[in-house]
């Protein structure tokens, strides 16, 4: 089993680059930069972004792209500048800045990669280019920290300032690196700032003694920023934060050589300063946490009839349809990772017989009591039965199937455990009836172990799902309550069709390790079994 564990190294990838081109009339560009991987065919999946940067031609990000590195694998990635203009997630309506394609491989073995940035190939985005340098991450302990200012100087003619904190470490060459840059806090000068975690080999290589400089800004938008004070201190210091509060003086070194009388420009205080152990997603599997797979299938009739060779569940003479490919190809990925291979299976939106009652969550096998399919396999076999059975009928309601998925996995959540998490499929047409009760669902089971994954059959108008899937922000039930973490990935199937059977099953269950971390990372539990390490 420690095998697995070895080909997985993590990999930090950090991102800067020159001479972008100007798109914005008056002002520079608004730059981030994107990673995607290549998942087959000309198919590519977005795994990371960088934070955007406001007017700037030479970003340095502060944001790590974070790439898991597989030997065996030729991981073909494209890494995209674009210059954001606008709130939305989707990138396709903001400028292109230029690009560039290159293996992971050539990364990692050359460290530190500077390429030209390319608008398409062989066409050159003016002098800009980018530069990649990769970090294996061998530490799994995090510095997490919690930072407030008091009595800052104003910068501001007007208003007070609207300061931002930054922390560098200093590399070998005495130069001073970008570890992490905060958020912005408009119009305060005793500003307390979001609590952060910086991977402790990013922070400090793990070596307590290494100077950290802490400075604080004042975000300027006509300019860039100015400085209002900074200070430096080994971490080691820093550290001393683990039970007590500790200050420092911030410092403008220009002011306190012009004025005999001053003093600082303010207090920067760490409230607290811990290590902490971040676990992976591996952690979590190998500590003995079970993956348990549901499958939700819509038998609405706007799928069509299933005897017409135009009905989304008409099944060819090959044996196959969107729903089975599907259903085959998420299935066979998730399998692995559940040891018993009993997978529950349900329909949703037809006429059941004997009575022909609607149902929105029927056992696909019509034995409620225990509607577990033995494999993959058993799911497909129990569909292909039932079919013809069923009359297609209406409305197309989620949340009666993603609150049954719910139920349980509130059930095995009060174990207070890292032991069990459900994902539940659902394989749709998109036309969904009760969207208001199905954000409510998923507000509620984000606090739950369980993550659900849409797929949409046909050529449907996805908007819905697309809302569902909170990637462009985050999804609020109607009364306003916000998801606890991002918990739905939604794929349009007709992307894949061309593309080799694992596109599909990459792209759909690239987000599930970072949803199950993030809901024990919430709740704080630790892997079950924790590798070759005593419990504490």
């Amino acid at each position: 089993m420690n095998q697995m564990a070895q080909c997985v190294t993590k990999v930090e990838l950090s991102i800067s680059c020159e001479n972008l081109i100007d798109k914005d009339v008056g002002s520079k560009s608004d730059p981030l930069c994107v990673l995607l991987q290549n998942v087959g065919g000309d198919q590519w999946a977005e795994l990371d972004r960088t934070e955007k940067i406001k007017n700037c031609q030479k970003p340095e990000f502060s944001k790590k792209l974070l790439i898991d590195y597989y030997f065996e694998k030729v991981q073909k990635l494209k890494f995209g500048v674009y210059d954001i203009d606008n709130k939305s997630y989707d990138l396709n309506d903001d400028d292109y800045l230029g690009g560039v394609e290159c293996t992971l491989g050539q990364i990692v073995s050359s460290k530190t990669l500077t390429r030209p940035l390319e608008l398409k190939k062989g066409k050159p985005a003016g002098k800009g280019n980018i530069t990649i340098s990769a970090e294996e991450i061998k530490d799994t302990r995090v510095v997490s920290l919690d930072i407030e200012a008091q009595n800052l100087d104003k910068k501001d003619f007007l208003g007070k300032s609207d300061p931002f904190l930054e922390l560098y470490k200093q590399s070998e060459g005495g130069k001073w690196q970008l570890v992490y840059r905060s958020e912005v806090i408009k119009n305060n000068l005793n500003p307390c700032w979001r609590k952060f975690s910086v991977p402790l080999q990013t922070f400090c290589g793990g070596d307590f003694n290494k100077p950290i400089k802490v400075s604080v800004s004042d975000m300027d938008d006509s300019t860039s920023s100015d400085l209002i004070g900074e200070f430096t201190c080994i971490t080691a210091k820093l550290l001393e934060a683990r039970d007590h509060l500790v200050e420092f003086e911030c410092i403008h070194p220009g002011k306190r050589q012009k004025k005999k009388s001053y003093k600082n420009s303010g207090i920067v205080r760490i409230k607290s300063c811990k290590i902490e152990t971040d676990y992976s997603f591996l952690d979590y599997i190998m500590g003995g946490c079970q993956i348990n797979f549901t499958v939700g299938i819509d038998f609405t009739g706007s799928n069509g009839d299933p005897k017409s060779p135009d009905s989304l569940h008409y099944i060819s003479p090959n044996g196959i349809n969107e729903y089975l490919t599907a259903i085959w190809s998420v299935g066979n990925v998730i399998q692995d990772y559940d040891t018993d291979k009993l997978f529950p299976a349900f329909g949703f939106g037809a006429q059941v017989p004997p009575n022909w009652q609607v149902s929105h969550e029927f056992a696909l096998n019509f034995n409620p009591n225990n509607p577990y399919c033995q494999g993959i396999q058993g799911i497909v076999d129990a569909y292909r039965q039932a079919l013809p059975q069923l009359r297609l009928y209406g409305p197309t309601n989620f949340s009666p199937i993603i609150n049954h998925v719910a139920r349980f996995a509130a059930q095995s959540a009060q174990q207070g455990t890292a032991t069990q998490y459900y994902v539940l499929l659902i394989i749709t047409d998109g036309e969904i009836t009760d969207l208001d009760q199905t954000r409510q669902a998923i507000v509620n089971a984000s606090k739950l172990p369980m993550s659900v994954i849409i797929v949409g059959v046909g050529n449907a108008d996805f908007k819905a799902m697309e809302f569902l899937d909170g990637d462009d922000g985050v999804l609020r039930s109607v009364t306003g309550e916000p998801a606890a973490r991002d918990i739905v990935q939604f794929v349009p199937f007709r992307q894949f069709q061309k593309a080799p059977r694992e596109a599909l099953s990459q792209t759909v269950l690239a987000e599930v390790p970072k949803q199950l971390v993030s809901y024990y990372k919430m709740q704080g539990w630790a892997p079950v079994k924790l590798p070759g390490a005593k419990q504490e």
